[in-house]
């Protein structure tokens, strides 16, 4: 999604280092390899291990010596590219959210359309599943959880109902038992919108630790980029974007220690660029990139004050 947009903010210098924080299954990165020059350099991050196969394996593996991926979250990315040598790279590229072929496939179990063992594990070989994070979890943790990263008004009577079935002996452990429960403990919703969107998309989160990784990830960005590199992101929800606007204007303005008076203000260390929508064209043919925004910034040549 906003792939054109997306490079083209991105790529600067067709001889540098870029970092795509978010494979997928490639095409963000093929689009930057295309727009890189030989001595270029792309390292991706992927933390679904089918991802990382698919870039390696098989027909469409990618045999690019300018290329590499790592398997884990962007959020490592200050430390693997360390242990690469790597220091400073020109580009760092985040498409965040979950990717089609993960809600594509029932049995990763991020989608309510079909029944399916209610995983929603990224990385699929750590950490524990939304079923297990729902049988372990007291009713105040869950109705948290949907509420802060679903953004849910019902997150209580959900949590309640899910609490429950639980003491009743019949935990819930996939994904049609989960929207049965949130079905009949939502009493409105949106015309057009599922009652379980917001609980999937807020178990989703938490499971995957999707919002402390983003601020982890912005941070290591900011500390790789070099003069003049670009951070592009590419957020779904409200709750990413507000993050990534959040960061992007914090850095994009000089800050005063109100404790120290006379030392002089931290200068902005990143500048605005552009906030950007998908097109007509885009939204016909992928009707799932109707809530991307992409959002993309420079470093400043200007570390400390003259």
């Amino acid at each position: 999604m906003l792939l054109t947009e997306a490079v083209e903010a991105l790529v600067t210098r067709p001889d540098g280092t870029y970092v795509d924080g978010t494979f997928g299954r490639g095409g963000h990165a093929r689009a930057i390899l295309a727009r890189l020059a030989p001595g270029g350099r792309l390292i991706a991050f992927d933390k679904d291990p089918q991802a990382v196969a698919a870039a390696t394996q098989g027909e469409a593996a990618i045999a690019d010596a300018r290329f590499e991926i790592v398997h884990g979250s962007f959020a490592t990315m200050r430390e693997a590219l360390a242990a690469r040598g790597v220091a400073q790279v020109q580009g760092v590229l985040l498409d965040l959210g979950v990717s089609s072929p993960q809600i594509d496939d029932p049995a990763r179990g991020f989608s309510f359309r079909h029944d399916a063992p209610l995983d929603m594990r990224m990385d699929t070989t750590r950490g524990e599943t939304a079923a297990d994070f729902l049988a372990r979890a007291d009713e105040r943790d869950i109705a948290r959880v949907i509420r802060d990263h679903g953004e849910e008004r019902f997150a209580v009577p959900i949590a309640k109902a899910l609490a429950a079935r639980r003491a009743g002996g019949r935990p819930v452990r996939t994904t049609g038992e989960l929207s049965e429960v949130v079905a009949r403990a939502v009493k409105t919703r949106e015309p057009g919108q599922d009652p379980a969107t917001r609980t999937f998309q807020a178990l989703r989160i938490h499971v995957n630790a999707e919002l402390e990784d983003l601020e982890q990830g912005l941070n290591a960005a900011l500390d790789l980029l070099a003069p003049a590199g670009r951070l592009a992101v590419i957020s779904f929800h409200s709750l990413e974007d507000r993050i990534v606007k959040t960061f992007i204007a914090r850095e994009s303005r000089e800050v005063v220690d109100r404790r120290v008076p006379f030392a002089p203000p931290r200068p902005m260390r990143l500048r605005a660029l552009a906030r950007i929508r998908p097109g007509a064209a885009e939204l016909e043919a992928n009707p799932r990139a109707r809530s991307a925004i992409l959002r993309a910034a420079e470093r400043t040549a200007v570390e400390t004050p003259a």
